[in-house]
């Protein structure tokens, strides 16, 4: 129920929302890389792409996402997809996510996640990675839903052309915003959790924005908003863990 409705629930009865990135933040390094060795043990790439995914991973896990890495994602991820059914692209989905990515997530923000559960929130995942891989990851993890980047197909079949932009930067937090305005959340109550500076404008959206393993404009934009920075170590996990239940009780 949108905000400003005659109906408009009161505020402790309205849902909650923690929104979650994926890439460094509920796994270590970038989830495409798992995609491309799921793709290429399929002979979906060649040897050559594997390199070049490789190296890219890389230099993400030392310094972080950029614009051009995002864009190489993007039409190698298009010519990869294109020809190939829905049914092939789910199934790829759940082997990568059994074979490589179920035993490579941060298990301190995984706990976050079943903590906002416990509290009654709503547990999104927002990532720029494929919307298929997404809703394994939600599914698998016991989480509400997915906001992912969707790809056209016209009877079950990938054309290779994008359905809406790729979820990053402004357009995750819009449609982060979208979903939070649809279901009548109040966002000073909702939380986000990313660990790049590209998802400062989901993080200024919400009233809990939490960084993870921050990159190095986002440890300074975090820094110089007084935003909580949570290192994936017992003690600032114990913290983290503190605070939701906290700013749970007082919105109750």
């Amino acid at each position: 129920m949108p905000p400003g409705s005659d109906h408009e629930p009161p505020a402790a009865n309205r849902p909650v929302i923690a929104f979650f990135d994926v890439d460094n933040t509920l796994l270590r390094g970038a989830s495409v890389w798992h995609v491309a060795i799921g793709a290429w043990r399929r002979g979906m790439l060649s040897p050559r792409d594997i390199w070049r995914f490789f190296w890219q991973q890389r230099h993400f896990i030392k310094v972080g996402e950029n614009m051009g890495h995002l864009s190489d994602i993007k039409e190698k991820a298009l010519r990869l997809i294109e020809g190939k059914t829905q049914a092939e692209i789910r199934s790829l989905s759940e082997d990568i996510f059994d074979r490589r990515i179920s035993q490579r997530l941060w298990p301190e923000t995984v706990a976050l996640t079943k903590e906002h559960l416990a509290m009654g929130h709503q547990v999104w995942i927002v990532s720029a990675t494929a919307s298929e891989v997404a809703d394994v990851f939600a599914r698998r993890l016991g989480l509400t839903g997915a906001l992912g980047t969707r790809f056209e197909s016209k009877d079950g079949v990938y054309t290779g052309v994008l359905e809406g932009p790729v979820m990053h930067a402004q357009d995750k937090a819009d449609a982060s915003i979208a979903l939070a305005n649809g279901i009548g959340v109040d966002p000073a109550e909702c939380w986000a959790y990313s660990d790049s500076s590209n998802d400062i404008p989901l993080l200024t959206f919400v009233g809990h924005p939490v960084v993870v393993n921050p990159d190095h404009a986002l440890n300074a934009h975090a820094t110089k908003h007084d935003w909580p920075v949570m290192r994936l170590n017992p003690s600032s996990i114990k913290d983290a863990r503190k605070r939701v239940r906290r700013e749970a009780r007082r919105a109750r």
